[in-house]
């Protein structure tokens, strides 16, 4: 074939087994049989290898499984992926639509959609081609899984409008797929995955694309992440486009002008919700209107604007075998249920946690009662009560211990305190459970380190305390059971890259009492190096915003050990990062930026920066970006399609600026 034949041929099959994609897998309405189709793409594959400069990146060759990944590579979501509050019950979508009425007044609508139960995922368009996905991640920083989603034929790999934006969405794997997935894993002997969320989450998270590609993932689009330059005024206007661009919703949404039509709307899919093809586990409200959106704001984990209603948890009935212990990083000794396996929504139940001591006594719990078990939101394993009834006499109580279970230490409660504590520093499970901490993703975030590895490697003695990560050899990895040479260098790559963190990460993994994520960050600003920090006083502490009490005083004492100087010293000779590498807060003090002390508030459509765009650069000059107006705000930039946030700001008498007047001084 000449090559200007070969070229029109790609383009023809190109375009033809695009649109018989979109035809199966987005309209449900398939226009040619499988086998036509395969027989084309064939074609399609063989041209391409014999002509590759003509093979493009919206190809649906593309959709087969790339080459295998060394490690996932990290994103930063240009737009941050919030979750969302919970309710439960009628009360609280009661509650949830009446705080909405006090913001807003009542002239608003809702979008109600299903809730999903998959893995969600951004996706990034340029000039409407498909560049990046990525999972959610901890709602700031996700995973490059671009490779994986491409092989989800519902994804288009170009939009039919060469828009540029980033889309949010839910991957699952259908009923269907779960299925054929577990009967084959079975045949082979292997353990079935318990249900299609962690199936679909598993399958999304392999390095290898063929893998993903074999697992038949479909995906539903919720949402348009920056609504900028396409003229969106509400939520169902973005999903009325995400139609129109190719993309896949779900047609379960509806529009309700009330709480009524919102209640009878979930009450209807709680009796409808077993005879879908997919698994949902709630249902999605949101105030349709964006402007009313941006009116009511977020707090710091999740939009004012949207709420999801939980299914109620299903309940069954087992038997409590046993109750376990065990011991945390902190030494907390936490009673553990241990349960005749159950299927309890979707996956079975044989462990279920206890919390504590008064838990047990409050509960009247026995070994060998008979007890009603749920998953809390559809997650977390919990027993309910104890059935009296069914008691035969031959049940026993269960005593907390007095003495440790892994280190024979004498437990003791500590003041205001339910929990009975190992105090022994050198109780091997608080070490253990420590190094777990220290791997986490919000602490030093080492891909390839979970649970089972650290307590091998722990149990190996191979590790003993965090610094001893960063000894690790091939050798002795290469030792280990179900290790191999690949994931060894995977392991040790991933180790190496955690050594350029800023400082807050390893704050937060050395795991000191009372230090969170958020506490770390904020001493790691103040400071600027570990030493900075170690150096401060009691007093010099709690003058932070922020730090109290009790987290001064825990941070002076965990400093104040020698074994601790002697870790930090050891991580430093390992060139462990010691020093905050993100933006550094600015006060009025010292910065003699306009912004700075000032509370500013963003309403309305930017054109130049995004919205985290304008708020990132603002408060690196030492802004405070507020959601509200009110008295204390100093200034307002108004873009287009402002709305009541406008209005307040011109009522009291608000400095506003318009955007360029923003950059403008940004840019100084």
């Amino acid at each position: 074939m000449e090559t200007s034949s070969a070229q029109k041929r790609v383009t023809e099959l190109q375009t033809l087994l695009n649109q018989y994609n979109y035809e199966y897998h987005i309209l449900d309405k398939p226009s040619v049989p499988d086998a036509e189709y395969d027989q084309l793409l064939r074609e399609l594959i063989e041209l391409e290898e014999q002509y590759p400069e003509f093979r493009t990146p919206d190809s649906p060759t593309q959709r087969v499984g790339g080459e295998v990944l060394s490690m996932f590579e990290k994103v930063e979501h240009r737009t941050p992926m919030l979750s969302l509050g919970n309710a439960f019950n009628e009360s609280d979508l009661r509650d949830f639509d009446r705080k909405i009425r006090q913001a807003v007044g009542d002239k608003f609508s809702y979008v109600c959609e299903l809730k999903i139960d998959g893995l969600a995922v951004s996706l990034r368009y340029e000039d409407g081609l498909f560049v990046q996905g990525a999972t959610r991640g901890d709602g700031t920083i996700g995973e490059d899984i671009t490779a994986n989603l491409k092989t989800i034929k519902s994804i288009p790999l170009r939009l039919k409008k060469p828009y540029s934006m980033e889309v949010r969405g839910e991957a699952f794997m259908p009923k269907k797929s779960f299925e054929k997935l577990n009967s084959v894993k079975e045949e082979k002997g292997e353990e079935p995955f318990a249900n299609p969320r962690n199936a679909a989450a598993g399958s999304l998270r392999q390095l290898d694309p063929k893998i993903a590609a074999s697992r038949n993932l479909d995906v539903y689009l919720y949402g348009v992440a920056d609504t900028g330059g396409t003229g969106v005024q509400s939520h169902s206007e973005g999903l009325d486009l995400l139609d129109e661009l190719g993309f896949k919703t779900n047609k379960e949404r509806k529009k309700c002008e009330t709480i009524e039509e919102v209640l009878l709307y979930v009450e209807g899919w709680v009796e409808k919700r077993p005879n879908l093809p997919y698994d949902i586990d709630g249902i999605v409200i949101k105030v349709n209107s964006l402007a009313q959106q941006e009116e009511l704001g977020m707090t710091a984990k999740s939009p004012r604007w949207a709420i999801a209603y939980k299914f109620p948890a299903e309940e069954v009935v087992t038997i409590l075998k046993d109750i376990e212990l065990s011991v945390g990083r902190t030494g907390v000794v936490t009673p553990t249920a241990i349960l005749v396996p159950v299927r309890v929504a979707g996956t079975t139940v044989s462990r279920a946690s206890l919390h504590n001591e008064d838990l047990i006594r409050e509960k009247d719990l026995k070994i060998g009662d008979h007890v009603v078990v749920k998953k809390a939101g559809d997650i977390i394993p919990e027993v309910v009560n104890v059935l009296l009834e069914r008691r035969t006499g031959e049940e026993q109580n269960f005593k907390m211990p007095t003495h440790c279970p892994e280190c024979e230490s004498e437990l003791v409660r500590l003041e205001d305190e339910v929990a009975l504590r190992c105090i022994n520093p050198t109780c091997p499970a608080q070490i253990r459970e420590g190094l777990i901490h220290f791997v986490s993703r919000n602490a030093m975030n080492i891909d390839g380190l979970g649970e089972k590895v650290i307590s091998q490697l722990f149990q190996e003695k191979l590790i003993e305390k965090v610094s001893d990560l960063y000894k690790l050899t091939s050798e002795q990895l290469l030792g280990l059971e179900r290790m191999g040479e690949k994931s060894v260098q995977n392991l040790l790559s991933a180790i190496e890259a955690s050594k350029v963190n800023s400082l807050e990460k390893l704050l937060f993994g050395l795991g000191i009492r009372h230090v969170g994520a958020k506490a770390a960050k904020t001493l790691a600003q103040h400071f600027g190096t570990i030493d900075g920090l170690m150096d401060a006083s009691y007093e010099e502490l709690i003058g932070i915003n922020e730090i109290g009490d009790k987290m001064a005083d825990s941070i002076v004492t965990y400093f104040d050990q020698p074994e601790v100087k002697e870790l930090i010293s050891e991580l430093k000779s390992f060139q462990v990062s010691m020093e905050y590498k993100g933006p550094k807060p600015v006060t009025v003090e010292n910065s003699d930026s306009f912004f700075a002390g000032k509370t500013i508030v963003l309403t309305g459509k930017l054109e130049q920066l995004s919205r985290t765009e304008a708020k990132e650069k603002i408060e690196a000059l030492g802004g405070n970006v507020a959601g509200s107006v009110s008295k204390k705000t100093h200034l307002v930039i108004a873009g287009e399609d402002a709305g009541s946030k406008l209005t307040k700001a011109q009522d009291l008498g608000i400095e506003i600026w318009d955007e360029d007047r923003l950059v403008e001084e940004l840019e100084k």
